[in-house]
């Protein structure tokens, strides 16, 4: 048994990469190593906190999952009691204790695939309260500082007459459009992991089913299934990155919906790492490199 800042923690292995989740706390993953560097690529940050109305909630790094829209009251509500640990066939199913404030229970179920570096990570909100809960799920990978995040932009148009608008960017109050991390073109958005103390955070809806982190030679990608036509939350936004000085967050909405007693829902991310020779982050380096991809599945 190892363990993350004291923290007990287990492991899924292959010969490509592995995976260390917590089983003290959570649901959380909190590494995601290649093999090939031995760098975990996911944010490790034990002692950053925030404040709420439950106490401090603990954001510890790696990937947690969430559900918006985001309030002080529902959003950070300590997460450190143990979840139920169950092992699958190539994985496990981490499930939380009933937030008692909320009647809500996140559980995260992570497969690993036997040959491939890809990771299939399976997030389900139950409510098992005892009034309908309006909510969307909200799966957040915080990444190490040093890299660039890539997120597709909508370029062709989406009406026949190509009159009508096609994309949109949505802002928080604290973001600048003068961050010197933040790089528009028109296909592709920039937000490099470097560490300034003032906060960015941007948001659109992603029609493209991807985005990624570049770090090192290496590239994450997430991959998913896009919703337009149904209601989002933060100004119908499906993907947002955040970063400051410490982490940058990968962050992945769903619909935004209401759940009844006993009723859940689910929310489906895949995960893959592909070598990156070390492209510089720029469009003319990344736009071949991307393109020789395989496609999103």
């Amino acid at each position: 048994m190892s363990d993350y800042y004291g923290l007990s923690t287990g492991r899924l292995e292959n010969d490509h990469l592995y995976l260390d989740y917590l089983t003290a706390a959570g649901p959380r993953i909190v590494r995601l190593v290649p093999k090939a560097n031995g760098q975990n690529l996911l944010a490790e940050v034990p002692d950053v906190t925030l404040s709420s109305p439950h106490g401090r909630y603990s954001l510890r790094g790696g990937h947690r999952l969430w559900y918006a829209p985001e309030t002080a009251a529902r959003t950070y509500i300590p997460d450190d009691e143990p979840p139920a640990v169950e092992l699958l066939d190539g994985g496990v199913r981490l499930q939380q204790p009933v937030e008692a404030y909320t009647g809500i229970r996140k559980i995260m179920e992570v497969r690993l695939d036997p040959a491939q570096p890809r990771v299939a990570v399976r997030h389900v909100l139950r409510n098992d309260g005892w009034e309908p809960f309006e909510l969307a799920p909200w799966a957040i990978t915080q990444m190490v500082l040093g890299g660039t995040a890539v997120l597709p932009q909508q370029v062709g148009p989406l009406d026949q007459e190509g009159l009508q608008p096609n994309r949109h960017l949505v802002l928080w109050p604290y973001s600048r459009w003068q961050d010197p991390r933040l790089r528009l073109a028109d296909e592709l958005i920039f937000v490099t992991g470097a560490p300034i103390a003032h906060p960015l955070k941007i948001g659109i809806f992603n029609r493209q089913g991807w985005f990624g982190y570049l770090i090192g030679e290496t590239f994450f990608r997430k991959q998913f299934t896009p919703q337009p036509d149904r209601p989002h939350s933060d100004f119908h936004s499906n993907c947002q990155i955040y970063v400051n000085h410490q982490f940058l967050e990968l962050e992945l909405l769903g619909p935004l919906q209401t759940l009844a007693p006993a009723e859940e829902l689910t929310h489906l991310e895949m995960w893959e790492l592909f070598p990156a020779s070390a492209p510089a982050a720029d469009l003319d380096n990344l736009r071949p490199f991307l393109q020789d991809l395989p496609h999103p599945q």
